[in-house]
């Protein structure tokens, strides 16, 4: 069983900058692929980046250059640094872990605007 506990969204202007962060539950978190998906109004949600337990990571190519995903596995805790943020990355974001199976933390709201 994984719990996933999302926090850091917000409102940002334009070119700001946030940092989500997803706390995760259990004792293997280290072998878990950790991934942040983001759902847009009227729009599927979408793959935004993902870390494998060593750390290779991979990020859709809208973001590339601009988001940073990384994990602390002592905290069990992944992150994702959002820096020259756009109006068009406003959505809700989710933190996901695959362990056998999908598990999802309820998301956080990050909204892009002037």
């Amino acid at each position: 069983q994984v719990q996933l506990v999302e926090s850091g969204g917000g409102l940002v202007q334009p070119g700001g900058s946030l940092r989500l962060s997803c706390a995760a539950s259990g004792s293997i978190f280290r072998l878990v692929t950790m991934s942040w998906y983001r759902q847009a109004p009227g729009k599927q949600r979408e793959l935004v980046a993902s870390i494998i337990s060593g750390g290779r990571t991979n990020y859709v190519d809208s973001v590339k250059g601009r988001f940073t995903i990384s994990r602390d596995n002592a905290k069990k805790t992944v992150y994702l640094q959002m820096n020259s943020l756009k109006p068009e990355d406003t959505a809700v974001y989710y933190c996901h872990a695959l362990l056998g199976m999908n598990y999802w933390g309820k998301g956080t709201l990050v909204t892009v605007s002037s």
